[in-house]
């Protein structure tokens, strides 16, 4: 690409013109096409002079309009990821308080469990912002935790930005309890030849959203099979995602 050209005026009158590459840098400067060819306009009447002088200032203007038509710089991509993050950080993390947590009851089994489809839904009146992993636990009909707490995974978390309205998922998977043998099963209740076990059945889930300020939870009513015990691991989640 040919560098774009510049008129050099001094008062009114065009002097020649500065040259510009496309990038942006200067490379020189050309007065009235060279040194001879200037020495020859002063040989020219005056009235042929103005002449050739508003010829050549057309012939610059018409050049730097055209190159700043073609030649300007696209925004740089960096510019704008700066501009993406600066509004995700000027976004307040998502109140408890502003969030509906429900969750899909139609389940997909797999060998050995059931998984589930937890819910938040911003209704804040303004966008907010999650992050991680939420926090499960089974419940009791009168609020009581059965067993441990839901364990993450290896899955690196990202922010999600929710509109008011819009809803954000996370998967949860609740393993069979009997799968852990005897230790799930209430106390003295445990599968014996020719007698079922009893394994306890939770009301609920209580489920915190993954906001690291704010350890409010929410109740999602939803009778399942748990495991009595805290040291089985049966409850799993994934981060929140779009």
């Amino acid at each position: 690409m040919l560098p774009c050209a510049e008129a050099v005026t001094y008062g009114s009158a065009c002097q020649g013109f500065r040259l510009w590459e496309p990038s942006g840098q200067r490379v020189g400067l050309e007065v009235s096409k060279h040194q001879e060819d200037a020495m020859q306009l002063l040989t020219l009447s005056p009235r042929r002079l103005v002449g050739v002088v508003a010829l050549a200032c057309a012939v610059a203007l018409t050049t730097v309009t055209a190159c700043a038509a073609t030649g300007s710089p696209a925004k740089p991509a960096a510019s704008t990821a700066a501009a993406s993050t600066a509004a995700a950080a000027s976004t307040p993390e998502c109140a408890t308080s502003g969030l509906v947590v429900w969750m899909d009851t139609v389940g997909r089994a797999y060998a050995g469990g059931v998984s589930y489809t937890l819910k938040f839904t911003n209704l804040s009146g303004h966008a907010c912002t999650l992050y991680g992993y939420p926090g499960v636990w089974a419940v009791t009909l009168s609020g009581g935790s059965i067993g441990g707490p839901v364990i993450g995974g290896t899955i690196r978390p990202t922010t999600v930005t929710l509109a008011n309205g819009a809803t954000a998922t996370a998967t949860l998977q609740i393993d069979d309890p009997a799968n852990f043998g005897t230790a799930c099963y209430l106390p003295g209740q445990a599968p014996a030849p020719g007698k079922p076990g009893t394994l306890p059945t939770a009301a609920g889930l209580h489920v915190i959203p993954p906001n690291p300020r704010s350890w409010t939870y929410k109740v999602i009513p939803f009778p399942f099979k748990a495991c009595y015990s805290y040291g089985p691991v049966y409850l799993h989640v994934t981060p929140v995602q779009e």
